[in-house]
């Protein structure tokens, strides 16, 4: 990247920026989540280009045609210039593997966690990486953010979305002081322990004695967790970037 490109935020879309309609692409149900308008309002006046990337697999399902993302991209610009706030990019990715559609279905570059879609957006829009942010709801967000090389925060809205990834998982035992002083997203406030139900992990006997340890995956470690863009955008701007 050259020393002009400007540092940007990659926003999902569903249950992150938007509240979650599943498969909708109908413009009237297009609703901005609690504190989005805030948020973006906040990251906009820090100088951060904001850039929608979402996967959209109902394309592949054969659901809806590609062409209804248009309405979709419409509504979001026409909510969002509203607000006084601009989107330099939104960018999608219709493909899935288990897809009905022949064209769409195919693994691909794109569909998060891979990084494609933020690599893409990046090249076209002239975007610093290393300056920039992903927000999203759930762990494919975070790790395509990782992935790109970018910065990530983790809404915790819906944590029951939080999957592990377990090609890529450490071990850290229940009873070892590593367990006890370790922080989920490097947050004081968010001390990864069994209770949490927002922590990404999942309980595994260790050996025969019936040991629990948790499993995690650290692709999916995010950066910062927040409950909602306003919280997210907050932590990004006063981070130090």
């Amino acid at each position: 990247m050259s020393h002009s490109s400007a540092p940007a935020v990659f926003l999902d879309k569903d249950g992150t920026l938007i509240d979650d309609v599943p498969y909708n692409v109908d413009p009237g149900r297009v609703v901005l989540t609690k504190g989005a308008i805030e948020g973006l309002r906040l990251l906009h006046a820090a100088g951060f280009r904001l850039v929608i990337v979402t996967n959209q697999s109902g394309v592949a399902r054969g659901l809806f045609p590609e062409s209804a993302l248009v309405a979709v991209e419409e509504r979001l610009r026409e909510l969002l210039a509203s607000a006084g706030v601009p989107l330099v990019g939104f960018y999608y990715c219709p493909h899935h593997p288990d897809g009905v559609v022949r064209a769409y279905a195919r693994a691909c570059g794109c569909r998060k966690p891979e990084p494609g879609l933020i690599l893409r957006a990046a090249d076209e829009l002239r975007l610093d990486l290393a300056r920039s942010w992903t927000i999203g709801d759930i762990s494919s967000d975070v790790e395509a953010g990782r992935r790109a090389g970018v910065r990530s925060i983790l809404l915790e809205a819906r944590p029951q979305r939080v999957v592990l990834r377990p090609q890529a998982e450490e071990v850290v035992p229940a009873g070892s002081g590593a367990f006890a002083e370790f922080t989920f997203a490097r947050t004081k406030r968010l001390r990864m322990n069994a209770e949490h139900p927002s922590s990404p992990l999942s309980a595994l006997p260790l050996d025969a004695r019936g040991e629990v340890g948790y499993r995690v995956a650290p692709r999916s470690w995010p950066d910062f967790v927040a409950v909602d863009l306003a919280e997210a955008a907050e932590q990004i701007t006063g981070s130090g970037r």
